[in-house]
């Protein structure tokens, strides 16, 4: 099996930290032009587009229990040798702390050796490095990630 798992601490609410890992809107704002489409319950199909409208990652909500837990698979579709891979799990943890929100988000694949595994382990920490600076400063990171090219 291959894992990651990210742990950082914001300064904010539960429910900000949700709404900002759900929305669109804001989403776009620190997922350097990509948000994520759902309903956000049980069962609902997931995807991960990038700014031009291709789709880069789908799959489906697994758990949902806002603003505490949400658990996602997730199947990488524009990098071929990645699709292969099959699905990964993605959980994304919110737990209060003082005045912040320990955010924990592990990745795991069954295949050892996972070439998705190795690729968001290069890019959760800016998505979420920029995420934190647009919640505590109103502003994300400048440009430190772009999108592969179709």
């Amino acid at each position: 099996m291959s894992n990651f798992v990210y742990v950082t601490y914001i300064r904010t609410t539960p429910e900000k930290l949700w709404q900002a890992l759900t929305s669109p809107e804001f989403q776009k704002q620190y997922w350097f032009g990509m948000h994520q489409e759902c309903d956000w319950k049980q069962g609902a199909s997931w995807s991960l587009l990038f700014s031009d409208g291709r789709v880069a990652d789908a799959g489906e909500v697994l758990e949902i229990d806002p603003p505490r837990r949400l658990v996602l698979k997730w199947r990488n579709e524009f990098r071929p040798e990645m699709k292969a891979e099959g699905p990964a799990r993605c959980v994304y943890e919110l737990e209060p702390v003082g005045e912040a929100v320990k955010l924990t988000i592990t990745h795991a694949n069954e295949r050892e050796g996972s070439k998705f595994i190795e690729a968001v382990s290069g890019g959760w920490p800016k998505i979420l490095a920029s995420l934190k600076s647009l919640l505590e400063t109103g502003k994300p990171l400048g440009e430190i990630h772009t999108a592969p090219k179709a």
